[in-house]
């Protein structure tokens, strides 16, 4: 069982809200991780409004990692000079994963961040 990372881009472009989807992140035998940014995102990106269900079975499928004062202190130094992406390849360090799975290209070209391999799939 590996420690996955999702970039908030892969969720939104793969994933979404379908809980199929989700689900099968799980039934593949890993743990699924996401920074708080990417609920944010979601609810932006498909206009979601609090409460809601969708949004709290997704949650419950998946390992949500704290943005932490240390984090955010780490994220300011780097690696890139998008803040956004470097919470998210940082939330990955913090909780530990082996894949950092996302669409961005620029991330992809960085091929590893910490010990996370940086990919697009697991395939």
């Amino acid at each position: 069982m590996a420690r996955i990372f999702l970039d908030a881009n892969f969720v939104v472009e793969t994933i979404g809200l379908r809980k199929s989807e989700a689900e099968s992140v799980k039934l593949k035998g890993h743990d699924g991780f996401i920074s708080p940014l990417t609920i944010h995102i979601i609810c932006y990106s498909f206009k979601v409004k609090v409460p809601s269900d969708k949004i709290n079975d997704f949650i419950s499928q998946i390992n949500v990692v704290d943005i932490t004062e240390k984090l955010i202190e780490l994220a300011l130094l780097g690696p890139t000079d998008d803040f956004e992406d470097n919470i998210q390849l940082h939330s990955a360090t913090e909780a530990q994963c082996k894949y950092f799975l996302t669409h961005d290209e620029d991330l992809l070209k960085m091929r590893f961040f910490g010990k996370a391999a940086i990919k697009s799939s697991l395939g």
